[in-house]
Order: C-alpha cells, then structure tokens, then sequence
C-alpha cells in the first residue's frame, strides 16, 4: 500500500476487481498448489479474504518481497512443500500458461531459482528505469532457459547481451530461499533496488525463460490507465 510511484495500487480495481484479487486468482487458475497472500497491510488482508483468498500478515520490516514470502513460509509450517512460487502482486496479466511452464522447467531441471522475461519490442524501455531488464549469454526459449548474467533498471551498451524485459515471477526450492534470506543486502542489491541481485552476487544462478504472452506491471497511474485501456478493449 505504501509503494512511493503508485500509493495503494494492490486494491485500485480493473473493471471492478482490485490488482491483488486479479493476481491471486490467476495464481489459484494453475493449479499448481495453494495460493497464499503475503502482505504487511492489515487492507489487504480483508480485501483477499473477502474475496475468497488466503493471506498472511508479515512484518513492514522487510526491504524485499523475496524476504516476506520466507516469513510468510515459516508460519505455513509445511515441511512437505519443495517449492515456492513468488508471484507479485501487480502483475495482473500474468499468463496461466507461463506460470505452469516456469514450474514444470524448474522442477524438471532442478534449478534453485528460476525467472520469466519476454522479448522486448520496444527499445524505449531500455532506459525506462520502472521496467527491469535481464541480459542472457544466449537466447532464452519457452523450453531453452539460460542462466542470467545481470538484471537492470536502465542502460546504454547492450551490444554483447542479449536482452529481455523481466516479468515479476520467481521460482525458487526452499533450499535456495533459506539461504537467499540468510544473506546480507548486497552492494548491488541496494544501489539498484533490485532483490535478485542478492543472488548473483553471491553465485547463485537464476535460470529465465522464455512467456509467450507479454505482461505489463503496475508501477505508476500511467501504467495503470494503460492496464485498465487494456482490459476494456478485450472485453
């Protein structure tokens, strides 16, 4: 609720459904295990609730979604769950389809974390600071992951990367969650305000693929007047 570019926007509605009751629906859509929302606003959890979802109180301490999602494990207490998904929660348009092959790649090949990103077909959001970037050595593919080499807000020389602009999904095994939390903030980290780059900086390899359908976030009214245009028109 007290993101600085959009304040309140997890309950700004779309064709009258709030963003996180668009986004946990989606999740509950793959069936792929129980959909939890973890939230630190007390709103939010009225507002899943009343609309037939699950959600978790956590801490406002947290510096990123990735360390709320481990709080909100630890109370779930399930030791039989290998895997968590970290879906966020402006992320409305999220394919269901995308969502099942991130899990199915990232079980079959056993990777502790794994990412979504699609092509880019506008070169204006290279330097577009609200849309993150991630760069590959190679193509990615819809079953041709690579590793990433770096994630970014904006840059200039992208001449030896190959580049894709990242959607906010996360895969990781419990494992890698665990010691992901246990790390301190790095440099990096800190300097771009980008949470994954914990994870490279200290070795740990995240995998992206290749969506077939393209997402648009939700970080400013101006993102979300285009999002509710969007839905008008494929209605």
């Amino acid at each position: 609720m007290s993101a600085k570019r959009l304040p309140g926007k997890p309950l700004l509605k779309i064709k009258g459904k709030s963003i996180i009751t668009r986004v946990f629906k989606k999740a509950k859509e793959s069936r792929i295990g129980d959909v939890v929302v973890a939230t630190e606003d007390k709103v939010i959890v009225n507002e899943v609730n009343r609309n037939g979802g699950i959600a978790i109180l956590t801490s406002k301490k947290h510096k990123s979604g990735t360390d709320r999602i481990w709080e909100a494990f630890q109370k779930i207490k399930d030791k039989k769950i290998k895997y968590i998904i970290n879906l966020q929660g402006d992320e409305p348009l999220i394919d269901v389809n995308d969502i099942k092959n991130l899990n199915k790649l990232a079980i079959k090949n056993k990777f502790n974390i794994a990412t979504l990103a699609t092509k880019i077909k506008n070169k204006k959001i290279l330097n577009d600071k609200n849309i993150v970037k991630v760069a590959t050595k190679r193509n990615i593919g819809y079953q041709n992951p690579q590793k990433a080499i770096s994630f970014y807000r904006a840059l200039k020389n992208n001449e030896s990367k190959k580049l894709y602009h990242h959607i906010g999904i996360y895969q990781y095994s419990v494992t890698a969650l665990k010691k992901f939390f246990n790390l301190k903030r790095s440099t990096n980290e800190k300097k771009n305000k980008l949470e994954q780059l914990r994870a490279l900086d200290n070795k740990i390899p995240i995998y992206v693929i290749l969506a077939k359908k393209n997402v648009v976030g939700i970080d400013t009214k101006e993102d979300y007047i285009e999002l509710k245009r969007m839905f008008k028109y494929k209605t």
